[in-house]
């Protein structure tokens, strides 16, 4: 209903912003990285946003990125997983620790944020691993990520053919680049991706 706001910074508090667009004030909630990327009281802003409707709560969830408010949407589908909960994972952890976190069964890792026991944690990496791949994290050196482009890419789909889980097959492609370098052909790629996979 309403993907992004755009607008100046009005007032912020211990977890929400008001952004003042075209002279209407919304409340948005948002995580402390996000707080942080707001900037100044005044200055310009742009919020991607996400609205959730309950019985008794309509309320507008904000992110400095759109990578963060995919990965919210994700953390709110584990059963357990609250608004709340998930920006206290997401103040705790940027995108691609979550990434990481979800693609190496790290629990740990997520039981750090406030709110967050061990079983949740484990719950949450459990049921985000298959997924952990797919999503944008912070940057190339995200592990999970899919490799961009090319014989990368070929690589990861092949993988992928072979039975490897994305989230797997996308690890082992990155690791076998970094150790093969850029201009590694696919079939190469394939070769010791495969090893790192399997072993």
């Amino acid at each position: 209903m309403i993907a992004k706001l755009k607008g100046l910074l009005d007032e912020t508090g211990a977890d929400w912003a008001v952004i003042d667009v075209a002279g209407v004030g919304y409340l948005v909630h948002c995580s402390s990285k996000t707080l942080a990327a707001l900037g100044e009281v005044g200055e310009g802003c742009t919020v991607f946003t996400d609205l959730q409707v309950s019985e008794n709560d309509m309320r507008l969830l904000g992110f400095a990125e759109a990578a963060e408010r995919d990965w919210f949407r994700l953390l709110t589908q584990v059963q357990g997983v609250g608004s709340k909960v998930a920006l206290a994972i997401l103040s705790a952890l940027s995108t691609g620790e979550v990434q990481r976190a979800c693609a190496n069964g790290d629990a740990a890792m997520v039981a750090r944020a406030n709110g967050v026991g061990p079983k949740l944690a484990s719950r949450i990496v459990n049921e985000l691993k298959d997924k952990a791949g797919a999503l944008p994290g912070d940057g190339a050196a995200s592990v999970g990520a899919a490799p961009a482009g090319g014989a990368s890419a070929d690589a990861v789909s092949a993988l992928e053919n072979l039975g490897f889980k994305p989230a797997v097959a996308a690890r082992a492609v990155a690791a076998a680049q970094g150790e093969l370098g850029e201009g590694a052909s696919e079939g190469d790629l394939i070769r010791i991706a495969l090893k790192k996979a399997a072993g």
